[in-house]
């Protein structure tokens, strides 16, 4: 394959994130930040009970809807050794999920959370305008904004993804974010 040959997306290519899951603590406190703070409606509550791994457990788990009808999913445990056992643990920033979101959605999720009191940071990629606040269990949910420009940058990311990636993996680290303005977060 060349550099500006594409492989087509197969028949069957996912079509949306379903859901992500994480583990948490208290469903309530969970409510609270993605419900009225981030502004992402509670769409269901599932209340299970099976056997796992020789665990009798029983468990909630939440779904807050996306616009596409993706959702961020999250299980908790009536028996709180369960929830020891399957606790996240802290992650560094590179572990992250990542919601696209128009600017006026990016603005008002900074507001909220600026008026909760949440420790938070914005980060301009150049390819995209982000907005990291970590949850109460420790996910980091990143708010991001494309730029008008977003399908031009994505043709040529497209264009040269295998020869970026084949350098990478060759040992040449050249920069490739020709976009990108800061170097540091804030």
């Amino acid at each position: 394959m060349t550099e500006m040959q594409q492989p087509a997306e197969p028949e069957n290519f996912p079509a949306r994130l379903h859901h992500y899951a994480w583990v948490v603590k208290d469903q309530e406190r969970t409510r609270h930040f993605y419900e009225d703070i981030l502004g992402m409606p509670l769409r269901a509550t599932w209340v299970e009970r099976t056997d796992f791994q020789g665990i009798d457990l029983i468990y909630s788990h939440t779904f807050y809807g996306m616009k596409d009808g993706g959702a961020l999913a999250f299980f908790s445990f009536a028996d709180p050794e369960v929830y020891e056992r399957f606790a996240p643990r802290m992650q560094e920033m590179f572990v992250h999920i990542s919601l696209k979101i128009n600017q006026e959605g990016q603005d008002q999720v900074i507001k909220r959370c600026n008026e909760a009191g949440l420790a938070s940071w914005s980060y301009d990629h150049g390819y995209c305008s982000s907005f990291y606040v970590t949850d109460p269990d420790g996910l980091l949910v990143e708010f991001t904004v494309d730029p008008p420009n977003v399908d031009e940058i994505n043709a040529e990311q497209a264009r040269n993804a295998h020869a970026s990636l084949k350098a990478w993996m060759a040992g040449d680290y050249t920069l490739t974010n020709l976009f990108r303005h800061e170097t540091h977060y804030s």
